[in-house]
Parts: structure tokens; sequence; C-alpha cells
């Protein structure tokens, strides 16, 4: 659905419908009565509504068991929004994985697919990865193709709105990768291409710890940490897409690096990944006194960088999320550092989605733009009978 001006001469049979639309989709089923008096719209409109969403595929008479009858005549019609009328997918595009999620127009998890890549993949391999995954979750969830409404994506980087990485020091031949594009040739539908980070702060606000709060910073905890934020419920990316790249604030000073803070000799840690930064962690678990000294630095770089962020924007609520968010000892140290610093400290609390959070806030992102498309003639125009 397109956007309406005053001179659509459809405005009020499109507005109608969305409310109709809406109405059933908040419920399991409904009568005509039923929607007519949620609505106020008359009868005979909600009548020629239901029968034209009938016809658009979105909506289905069903029967529901236990429905009342009348003494005389058949029983009421009921009607359903049909969430199977279409299928939604969010991306994760990461260094050591690419995930997928599929649900349905209600955003019903349906099936998930990840597969590893090496860290040192080129983008087509990467992306061919990608696409093996989606084909392969496709056809277990038997699901076509020209079923998708929406796809969203996740991935590290600076994203412009177009959806080209402007900035990615995570993936090998990602700046300035025409993402959106590239994927727009597998899907026949719209691609929408977003920070991992943002993407991780929406599902935490959807499904996650931050349920309950508008004003939230996730921090994605990783080599390069990155966050980010939603600010009254709305995320927020910044005038370039950049808002939240914490992970760069070691430039401004060489010997706060991730490759010196981790280090346990007196060399930088070579080679900087994942594997050798467990290792670090595992040492440290084990009592090693330098790989202890090494995580205490990382934390202390990592309650920087928030703290730095908190006292910028406020929020009521931190997540910490990525690897990190299995540390011991991430937590208090965030939390004291906060309280040293913040009028009013927010409260700090772990992802509850761990490595799907990404995935799923792309997904997210999917069903916001669809939901726009089916509903969102309601928040500007009032129904009209």
């Amino acid at each position: 659905m397109g956007q309406l001006t005053g001179g659509d001469p459809s405005l009020l049979r499109r507005i109608n419908s969305a409310v109709v639309l809406h109405a059933l989709r908040a419920t399991d089923c409904a009568t005509l009565t039923e929607v007519t008096r949620v609505t106020g719209l008359s009868r005979p409109t909600v009548e020629g509504v239901v029968e034209g969403l009938i016809e658009a595929g979105l909506v289905v008479e069903t029967v529901a068991e236990g429905s009342a009858t009348r003494r005389q005549g058949r029983p009421a019609r009921r009607f359903r929004f049909r969430a199977e009328a279409g299928h939604l997918l969010g991306l994760e595009i990461g260094p050591h994985r690419v995930a997928a999620l599929l649900s349905d127009l209600d955003g019903r998890v349906l099936g998930a697919q990840a597969k590893e890549v090496d860290v040192s993949a080129s983008a087509d391999d990467r992306l061919d990865r990608l696409r093996g995954a989606v084909a392969e979750l496709l056809r277990r969830a038997g699901v076509a193709r020209g079923s998708l409404r929406a796809v969203g994506v996740g991935t590290p980087g600076i994203v412009e709105a177009g959806g080209t990485v402007r900035l990615s020091t995570a993936l090998p031949q990602w700046t300035g990768l025409s993402l959106g594009d590239r994927l727009s040739r597998s899907f026949k539908c719209p691609v929408l291409v977003e920070n991992d980070a943002n993407a991780a702060a929406v599902a935490e606000h959807w499904k996650g710890a931050a349920r309950e709060t508008d004003d939230v910073v996730f921090v994605l905890a990783g080599l390069s940490p990155g966050a980010g934020s939603l600010i009254g419920g709305r995320l927020h990316r910044g005038y370039g897409g950049a808002a939240g790249e914490i992970g760069a604030l070691h430039l401004l000073g060489r010997e706060a690096t991730p490759e010196t803070l981790l280090s346990t000799t007196d060399e930088p840690l070579h080679p900087l990944d994942e594997q050798a930064v467990a290792q670090v962690f595992a040492l440290a678990r084990e009592g090693d006194q330098r790989a202890r000294a090494a995580v205490e630095r990382f934390i202390r770089r990592l309650v920087h960088d928030v703290a730095a962020l908190v006292l910028a924007l406020d929020p009521e609520l931190v997540v910490i999320g990525g690897w990190a968010a299995g540390l011991d000892g991430v937590l208090e140290p965030l939390r004291r550092e906060l309280a040293r610093y913040c009028l009013r400290p927010p409260r700090v609390a772990l992802s509850l989605l761990g490595e799907a959070a990404v995935a799923t806030g792309a997904l997210r992102l999917a069903l916001d733009h669809v939901e726009e498309q089916l509903f969102a003639v309601e928040s500007t125009v009032t129904a009209r009978r």
C-alpha cells in the first residue's frame, strides 16, 4: 500500500480497509457485528471492506469452535486475518556466521537457519553462504520465495539509508558494498539493511530485556564494541548512520586498542579474533594472573565506552549483548562506574536474546515495514463512516 494523498480518490476506502484489517489482526476471529462495534464503521461499510480483503487474500472466513448460533438460520459469519498470507525474513551477516529467521505476518517465527562462515571469507562467498541458508530455511518451512513481503538485514558497519555499507572493519570487502542492491537481486520485495547493534536494540525492545523500556542503549560487546539506542521507543541512527560507534573511542589513544588490552604478553595480541580472545578469558577463569589482568583491562575499556554513551543519552536501561554478555564480572563494574558519573544511573541487564538478537531485530524491521504498508493510515487519518 503506497503513500496516501488528500487527492487520492480511493483514500476513504483505503483508510477503512486499514482500520478493519487492524481490528481483525488484533483478535483470533470476529463477526461483522464485532468489527462494526470496534471500528465505529457502518455495517455495510464493514461488509464491503471485508469482502475486498478476502479477495486480496488478507482475510478469510472461518468457523470458530463453540460459536454461538441463532435459534433459526446459520451461525454468524466469522473472519480472521490471514497471517499466512505473506512471510518475512530477518537476516544476520556477521564475521563468523550468517543466520536467518522466517516469520508470518504476525511476526511468529516459523523457522531458523544458521551457517558458520570463515572470518576471512570474501563478500561474494559470505553472501553465497547467506543465500544457501535462506534457501534451506524456505525449503524446510515449505514457503515459496514469492511469498516474502519484506527482508530485514543486520550487519556490522555504518549503513547508509539506501543499504550501502559506508564503513565496516569487521568484514572483508564490506566497506562500500551496496548490500541492499546485492540482496535485492535475490528477493522480489523490499530489503531493509541496518547496523547489527541497531537491529539488536530493536530486538531487545520487542522480545528481550527492554520490552518495558523506551529509552535504552544496547551494547553489542565484541572486539570493537558497538551500540544501538532507542530514544522514546524510536531507533536513533544519527545524521550519518554512525550513532553508537563506541568502538572508535580507542582511536583517541593507541594504548587502549583491543590488541593491547587483551594481550597476556608484552606484545599486542595477534591474531586478534574471537577464538584468541576466548582463550584469554578461559585462562583468566583458571586463575592465570596475566590473563586476569588482561580481562580487567578489557572490562574497564568497555565500561569507559558505555559510560560515555550513557552520559550523552541518559537512558533508563543499558543492555549488554554480544559475546561479552557471557563474561563474569561485566555488570557490577559497569553499574559502579555509571553510579559514579550519572545523576540517575540506568539499570543494567544482560541480553535475553543472545546470539539471536541481530536476526530478531532484522525481522522486526521487516515487520515494521509491512505494518506501515498495511496500517499506517490509521495513525494520521480517522476512519470515516
